[in-house]
């Protein structure tokens, strides 16, 4: 009997990144069937840790040349399910490249105000590595201290700090890629304008739809002279909402402006992260301001006010680094904190023009009550990307279904009040259904056209992003797949 033709992709596979860095066993892959959306999952028929761009080259070449789909994988943080092994048909098994052994800071130009990095590093270990210059890297999603700033380009992640300093996409100044087909690229360079089409543009966000990167050039922020935290309590969360709008009418541009709810504030309160925010308060908005040290404390009054105008409880500052880190560690554990309502939790991701916050979240409180769910609030606000947060216990398969119904009339709500079905997280596999929401048929296949350009065998990362109306069950008719 011939030898399975899986059995001789795997060999091959050990050959080319070592007998260590594959793993097969199916105990193992458990590990990697779902990111941080636990509501969809797929397990892999394998997962490989490459250590270098030409191993990456190497396996793509051999599993293109067989048909079998890919996709890159970085800390499965990831929370729309982008980062899962699906295949291009029903129940197929993809292989999945993680890129977690890749996470060396090549480089550092502090004149240029550059750094080069492999994609695995994690977030906040390239902040901690100029830190003593006194530079970081601005993006800084929630989940900093875990995700990879390759998984960050792929979804051109956000963060409470985008609302001044810009998204990932922002940052990113050239990128090293791993074509679908094998292939060797790079796209944008050190800093100077690129001639030509703007590919960088065009592959950041595009959820490893369209090659995997083995190489970012960063762009590096000097750190601000001073820093200010404010956080403003409220009894009503329309009050709060309506402060955060205010705040930006104003002409205030706040380095952060963030909002959690009451169910929200007492899972921090519950947690090890636990802020010293009011257990009683409707809402909390923590308003950060940063810049140069002159004028800084007159817009911080000025926020003071406009919150108190708006009916703020009590407004106050951070007294040392200390209660600020305490304050931000409240709110970027609050997912992890929700963990202690139930079982599972799904964070979901839209966004909103600001002033539509009031009537948006009176809205999504609603769908929450009609589903009989636990239903939470912790978000973006300054930018109006919402976050809101469903918990749920994955056992109960009826539970679920209302947890999906819930979700899909979220992102109608969002959509229907001029917004979007992701300020951050991206589409993946969780979102891709609610794509004909915002774009019609001419703009998909438009999004479609694109990405055959970069991925013409479909294998790269099937299923997520684009609804597709060919699978890439088409394009593999006549590949020979006992040739390995």
């Amino acid at each position: 009997m011939p030898e399975p033709i899986e059995s001789k992709i795997l060999a091959r596979l050990r050959e080319i990144v070592g007998k260590d860095a594959v793993a097969s066993d199916e105990a193992e892959l458990m590990v990697y069937e779902c990111d941080a959306m636990t509501t969809h999952k797929s397990r892999p028929l394998a997962v490989v840790f490459p250590r270098t761009t030409e191993q990456v080259s190497q396996v793509v070449r051999l599993l293109a040349k067989n048909g079998i789909p890919f996709g890159p994988r970085g800390a499965g943080t990831g929370l729309s399910s982008g980062a899962i092994a699906t295949g291009c048909e029903k129940g197929e098994r993809s292989v999945t490249i993680e890129m977690a052994r890749m996470n060396r800071v090549l480089e550092i130009d502090y004149a240029n105000r550059r750094a080069v990095i492999q994609p695995g590093l994690i977030n906040v270990k390239l902040t901690q590595a100029v830190a003593a210059r006194g530079f970081h890297y601005a993006p800084d999603p929630s989940s900093q201290t875990s995700c990879t700033i390759g998984g960050n380009v792929a979804e051109n992640a956000g963060g409470p700090h985008c609302l001044k300093y810009g998204a990932t996409t922002n940052h990113i100044l050239g990128v090293e890629v791993v074509l679908p087909t094998g292939e060797i690229v790079n796209f944008g360079g050190a800093g100077a304008d690129t001639i030509g089409y703007d590919l960088l543009g065009v592959f950041v966000g595009s959820e490893g739809t369209m090659g995997i990167t083995t190489k970012v050039t960063v762009r590096l922020t000097r750190n601000p002279q001073l820093v200010v935290t404010l956080l403003a309590d409220f009894l009503d969360i329309n009050d709060a909402s309506r402060a955060v709008s205010a705040i930006i009418a104003a002409g205030m541009l706040p380095a952060a402006l963030e909002m959690i709810d009451k169910v929200t504030i007492n899972a921090v309160e519950d947690s090890i992260y636990a802020a010293g925010y009011p257990r009683d308060a409707a809402a909390c908005l923590i308003v950060e301001l940063d810049g140069l040290r002159a004028g800084l404390d007159t817009q911080a009054r000025n926020a003071a006010e406009i919150c108190y105008r708006h009916n703020a409880r009590i407004v106050r500052e951070a007294r040392d680094e200390t209660e600020r880190k305490k304050l931000w560690a409240g709110r970027k554990g609050a997912f992890g904190a929700l963990g202690r309502v139930s079982p599972d939790l799904l964070v979901q991701d839209a966004v909103v023009p600001r002033t539509k916050l009031p009537e948006t979240l009176a809205g999504i409180y609603a769908i929450g009550a009609k589903y009989k769910l636990k239903l939470s609030t912790v978000f973006h606000a300054g930018d109006g990307n919402l976050h809101p947060n469903l918990n749920y216990d994955g056992r109960n398969a009826e539970e679920v279904a209302r947890v999906h119904a819930a979700s899909k009339e979220i992102m109608k709500l969002c959509v229907d009040t001029g917004g979007s079905i992701s300020g951050e997280h991206g589409v993946g596999v969780d979102k891709i259904d609610y794509m004909p929401m915002i774009f019609d048929q001419a703009s998909l296949d438009a999004m479609l056209a694109v990405k055959d350009v970069f991925n013409p065998l479909g294998l790269c990362n099937p299923g997520k992003a684009v609804p597709a109306q060919k699978m890439c069950r088409e394009h593999k008719k006549g590949f020979d797949f006992a040739a390995v």
